[in-house]
């Protein structure tokens, strides 16, 4: 089983909403089983609180099925071990991981948007409002990343 952790700050918009539009990639390509996928802050700031409502609303916009239930965790020195990829969505949150794992002899921690080729950060819709853009950049990244484990995976067979 392939396991990955996506990472933004406070786990309430990019990190839930990449969580869902993975798994829902996943389960698209009948994939679902090989993998286990969660998400996680790097800050304590919104411990306890659901996936931020305009998220939601955007995920549904898109048929991404969320659970409801979804809180906010904050990311674990043990988490390095559970996970094989531990994904990030901004500089900022990078500096949080170089804190708490101030090394990484794995090579697990990777920038999100690295996936889709692109050296920059995902849309932030806390700041701009804009989910769609986020969304969008996720969707890119998400496929992105499937593909790559899965190539991955069968040049190894």
């Amino acid at each position: 089983m392939y396991s990955i952790l996506f990472v933004c700050h406070g786990n309430i918009c990019r990190s839930p909403m990449a969580e869902f539009v993975f798994r829902a990639i996943l389960k698209a390509k009948g994939a679902a089983e090989g993998y286990y996928v969660e998400s996680a802050a790097v800050s304590s700031e919104e411990l306890g609180n659901p996936i931020y409502p305009p998220a939601r609303q955007c995920l549904r916009q898109h048929g991404v099925w969320f659970d409801p239930g979804k809180t906010a965790r904050r990311i674990t020195q043990a988490d390095y071990d559970r996970f094989d990829l531990i994904i990030y969505m901004d500089r900022s949150n990078r500096r949080w991981l170089d804190n708490l794992y101030p090394s990484d002899p794995g090579g697990k921690i990777v920038s999100m948007m690295s996936f889709a080729g692109q050296n920059r950060d995902v849309a932030d819709p806390w700041y701009t409002d804009d989910f769609e853009t986020t969304f969008q950049d996720l969707l890119t990244a998400c496929l992105a990343l499937y593909e790559k484990i899965e190539q991955t995976n069968s040049n190894l067979q």
